[in-house]
């Protein structure tokens, strides 16, 4: 498919490239890309971990840095704005330039920046470097959602997307059990913060390796004019899975999608899709990715704060009621993930979202009757993270999924980039505020009415995230990408895909420009 010229009509090519990945049955192939690409998470659970373990040697005057605590919190916020301007600066280039471009770039700006920040002498380097390594995550988060849905079959997408969002978990709880080490008396002071530095490298460099065996998505390439190419890349994906044994039944040309060439969407293209096109998809999204990310932001940045104010935990031992907390975490996603393709998207994002802010709610009330104790707050968080997992990575399966391929990247980046400002910037600073209106050490009683009531309003959004969902969610379990929403590119499409925000019916024929 070349670009018209002059006054030349577009070419239409006819793919059957979107049914055949989908009928695809399990392989060692979807295992490579499963590994190559989810690691992601790992090394961004693995990030945050590894700085918020470090912030004692880093104040440490033998640490080399001897930073103060409010400039520990900044590179936080460094290290946030980089993920930020990351997932829309790579979000846009993922839609324009290729999944597997971005997806090997984005890992080495990580690398790089890392790295470097093991090798930081004083603040505003180590803050410059983890703004790096944030822009390489964040830009990760946009190619590697948009690559997985487009190369993993229909009938393993949700449980597939859940997981490897959950693996972030693994990656906190590599860094938790490193920083029990790393920033132990055995390790001098100066040191262990900044080989745990090296950690997400060492492990991204045997990443690289494994990506290069990845293919660009062949759905990427045939709405982009690539046909010719899409079409060896998917006969090679399936070379693959029959030499694993599994017999390919041939694809009915009544599958095929019509793809017409589309020059790049503006920014006004991208908003009238977004809010004209597709209203309720975009609310639906905007409240998913906020919910969570307020809740999940408000815990995990106080965590340690509520163990040692109302529990008199010492720091070093927090690390120890971080593992459980991190597992409960990591087990929800892997359990629950495979009963959004069975059960369904709306019934389980109800569900999850729902029961983790109904349990959130009970667990307010019990910690201002002050009838918890350091073990059972973990084991109630536990249990109540368990469910919050599977909702909050669902989130991110939800806007990658809902909205058409050719703006894929850009719909992730942006969601994500809203979600983290209201709950990575809001969040924690509110949640912070109520801990200190507890009253500190100085206090003969602390007041725990404050931070119940900011339990309670965590909550409460959950559940309401859970409610929109229900109502406006999209039933997107073990449909095509296609038939969620149509490619923008398509001049026809198989029945079954929408154009809108409608969850059903039929979008056949060629569509009006």
């Amino acid at each position: 498919m070349t670009a018209p010229t002059g006054g030349r009509a577009p070419v239409t090519v006819r793919s059957t490239v979107p049914a055949r990945i989908d009928r695809l049955p399990w392989t060692q192939f979807h295992w490579l890309v499963v590994v190559g690409l989810g690691v992601s998470w790992i090394l961004d659970g693995l990030e945050i971990q590894i700085v918020a373990l470090n912030g004692a040697a880093l104040t440490h005057e033998e640490g080399g840095l001897s930073l103060s605590t409010g400039e520990v919190g900044a590179l936080g916020s460094a290290y946030l704005a980089g993920q930020v301007v990351g997932a829309l600066v790579f979000g846009r280039l993922t839609d324009r330039l290729g999944r597997r471009k971005l997806f090997i770039l984005t890992l080495l700006i990580y690398l790089v920046g890392s790295g470097l920040g093991g090798f930081a002498w004083d603040f505003w380097s180590l803050a410059v470097f983890r703004f790096i390594a944030g822009t390489g995550i964040g830009g990760e988060y946009t190619a590697i959602n948009s690559a997985i849905d487009e190369l993993i079959p229909s009938h393993y997408r949700g449980r597939v997307d859940i997981a490897v969002n959950g693996t972030y978990w693994a990656g906190a709880l590599i860094g938790n059990i490193a920083g029990l080490y790393l920033y132990s008396e055995s390790v001098p002071v100066q040191w262990g913060w900044r080989i745990g530095f090296f950690i997400g490298p060492l492990l991204g460099l045997v990443v690289i390796f494994l990506r290069r065996h990845i293919p660009e998505s062949p759905r990427w390439l045939v709405t982009h004019g690539r046909a010719e190419e899409a079409e060896r890349t998917i006969e090679d994906i399936e070379e693959r899975v029959r030499h694993s044994g599994a017999h390919l039944e041939p694809v009915p040309e009544s599958k095929a999608l019509e793809i017409e060439e589309l020059p790049p969407l503006g920014f006004r293209q991208l908003t009238r899709t977004f809010f004209g096109t597709y209203p309720k998809r975009s609310l639906l999204g905007f409240t998913m990715m906020v919910t969570q990310s307020f809740l999940y932001n408000a815990i995990f940045f106080t965590y340690a704060l509520v163990l040692t104010t109302f529990y008199g935990i010492d720091q070093g031992s927090v690390p120890w009621y971080f593992i459980p907390f991190a597992f409960g975490n990591l087990l929800g996603p892997l359990v629950l993930g495979p009963l959004f393709d069975t059960i369904g998207r709306r019934k389980m994002i109800f569900a999850t979202y729902g029961g983790s802010g109904l349990l959130l709610f009970i667990t307010a009330f019990l910690f201002n009757a002050q009838v918890l104790g350091a073990v059972s707050q973990t084991v109630l968080w536990c249990v109540i993270f368990f469910f919050a997992s599977a909702g909050a990575s669902s989130a991110y399966l939800t806007v990658s999924e809902i909205f058409p391929l050719e703006l894929r990247g850009q719909a992730i980046s942006y969601f994500f980039a809203i979600s983290q400002g209201a709950g990575g910037v809001v969040a924690p600073w509110l949640f912070g505020r109520l801990i200190d209106a507890a009253g500190g050490e100085d206090a003969e009683v602390l007041n725990t009415v404050p931070l119940m009531w900011g339990y309670v309003i965590g909550a409460l959004m959950m559940m309401t995230g859970g409610v929109v969902a229900r109502v406006i969610g999209v039933d997107a379990e073990r449909k095509s990408l296609e038939d969620i929403a149509t490619p923008l590119s398509a001049a026809g499409v198989p029945a079954g895909g929408t154009t809108g925000d409608a969850t059903g019916g039929t979008a056949s024929g060629r569509r009006s420009r």
